[in-house]
């Protein structure tokens, strides 16, 4: 027996040394890092991808696209604080670009903020670097001015206020930094590749992995392009078709009260800031080709995550609404997903419907962080790794919410030249057409399987207005079938939606996954 234990003792101390040397071969390899690209008001509906063949080559086609990608709210705040979370918008508060509307508010940083991808890579190990637009409201003397860096950041290039390309200010490490208007210094998404690559360049072979944000104005108003661009695309319309220009006369009363079709006013208007997005999309072609060859240079690209991705998506001229977001059609909601990185097969199209809440908890899974309870988006990193791909996948979810709070000004009349009753709407540019108001302020559940492709919407106005849609038979959202469907069909709409805005955490993947029948 003696013999018999020595010999099983010799064993468990191999198995022992196995063991050890395991993790000692587990632990030199070490932790990937993450870039994520952000970019503004970039859709995808709408042609939004069309100038983007760099950015499609180095990201998309050696990794995963995602072409059902949603945002929680078609608005800039709203989604990137989603973004920022993980949460839907009923759940951090933001519901619109506003101050009172808890844009970068004390109350948004004394409770929501504390807990963004930012701290929890942080504690995670990684070294943090963002540059770019964070929140419209960032940066004010009411949001704590730029001595505010937002928890979990180690480098932070914050533009104060929102979008722009010249004349604005940077909190850098919490000191305001003015720009003017010189293209060779001052070009913000220029500035933004450059110190990108300057961080790029501290890292050395032992470093710390590391996380960076980059958050360029393009494509944003005031639509300001490099100048090497400036004369590019002088023949290219905004795209025509689906919904371009035709009446809304079923829709909501912004919609139905929008003169159609445009004037001619409108629809060069239209054009030309289509052209001009497009233009100022080529210098985040050129950000991405240059962090990438930086990334490459330095020995980092096949053990570093990339993802690209925008806050909401846009129109031209869709349902006669000259040119904005904040509305619940698919063009002001679907937005563009790449990801690429260690372990994700080149060259997947991944078709199950994600949403701007899942990249919080993505980029914390990559990082080997904790993901809080209390978020409501899931990591993407199952979709990405594994094999199901498909939109009927039942692990998955079928159901996603979408939350819009209309903002609006109370003499709008002045500020647009507009008939002296408008009030309580924005936006009204060109020829007195308003893209927002107070009461365009909606939730909808937007289902998507393979058995169902639906939308459905409740307003909060005097009419209690709803919209309904097929996008199996109507891609377009042309027909609101409200007046036409059992009512008991809307009633479990409903009943969904009543759920879904009111969910918290794991209540709201619960609820996302109970398909249609």
């Amino acid at each position: 027996t003696n013999m018999a234990g020595g010999h099983f003792a010799g064993v468990v101390g191999v198995l022992f040394l196995c063991y050890c040397h395991l993790i000692v071969q587990a632990s030199a390899v070490p932790r990937p890092n993450i870039v994520f690209i952000l970019t503004d008001d970039q859709d995808v509906v709408l042609e939004g991808m069309r100038v983007m063949n760099k950015t499609t080559s180095l990201i998309g086609d050696m990794g995963a696209t995602f072409p059902n990608m949603f945002v929680s709210s078609p608005l800039c705040c709203p989604s990137r604080s989603s973004i920022l979370t993980g949460k839907y918008v009923h759940n951090h508060g933001a519901v619109n670009n506003s101050v009172s509307g808890d844009c970068a508010s004390k109350a948004w940083q004394d409770g929501p903020e504390k807990s963004t991808f930012a701290t929890q890579v942080k504690a995670a190990g990684y070294r943090t670097f963002f540059a770019g637009k964070y929140l419209n409201q960032y940066g004010f003397p009411l949001t704590g001015g730029p001595r505010h860096i937002p928890p979990g950041w180690d480098w932070w290039m914050g533009l104060i206020g929102n979008s722009r390309y010249y004349n604005y200010a940077l909190s850098v490490n919490g000191t305001r930094k003015a720009h003017g208007k010189d293209y060779s210094k001052d070009y913000l998404t220029d500035v933004i590749r450059n110190q990108s690559l300057q961080f790029l360049d501290t890292v050395g072979a032992g470093s710390d992995p590391f996380f960076m944000m980059l958050s360029t104005p393009a494509a944003h108003s005031p639509f300001d392009s490099a100048p090497q661009y400036e004369q590019d695309f002088e023949q290219w319309k905004a795209p025509r078709g689906g919904s371009y220009n035709v009446h809304g006369k079923d829709k909501h009363w912004l919609l139905r009260f929008a003169p159609s079709p445009m004037k001619e006013t409108s629809v060069q208007f239209a054009d030309d800031i289509f052209r001009k997005r497009m233009r100022t999309l080529l210098s985040v072609e050129d950000l991405v080709q240059a962090v990438m060859s930086k990334l490459e240079g330095k020995d980092l690209l096949s053990n570093t995550y990339v993802i690209f991705s925008s806050d909401n998506g846009y129109h031209y001229g869709q349902f006669s609404l000259p040119e904005d977001k904040r509305q619940l059609y698919e063009f002001d909601i679907r937005v563009p997903l790449m990801v690429r990185g260690p372990g994700i097969k080149s060259g997947q199209t991944i078709t199950a419907p994600v949403m701007n809440i899942d990249l919080m908890p993505t980029i914390i899974e990559m990082a080997g962080g904790k993901t809080p309870g209390d978020v409501d988006g899931r990591s993407l990193m199952p979709l990405l790794l594994s094999t199901h791909k498909e939109t009927d996948d039942p692990s998955w979810r079928s159901e996603m919410l979408v939350e819009h709070q209309g903002e609006w000004r109370l003499y709008a009349w002045p500020a647009y030249n507009c008939p002296h009753w408008w009030t309580m709407v924005t936006g009204c540019v060109p020829d007195c057409v308003c893209e927002d108001s107070y009461n365009n302020t909606y939730s909808c559940i937007r289902t998507l399987s393979s058995r169902a492709n639906l939308m459905y919407c409740e307003f909060q106005d005097d009419e209690n207005f709803r919209e309904f849609y097929n996008l199996e038979t109507d891609p377009h959202e042309l027909k609101n079938l409200v007046n036409t469907t059992d009512p008991t069909v809307l009633r479990s709409m409903s009943e969904r939606l009543k759920e879904l805005v009111t969910c918290s955490g794991k209540t709201c993947q619960g609820n996302e996954q109970m398909l249609v029948t």
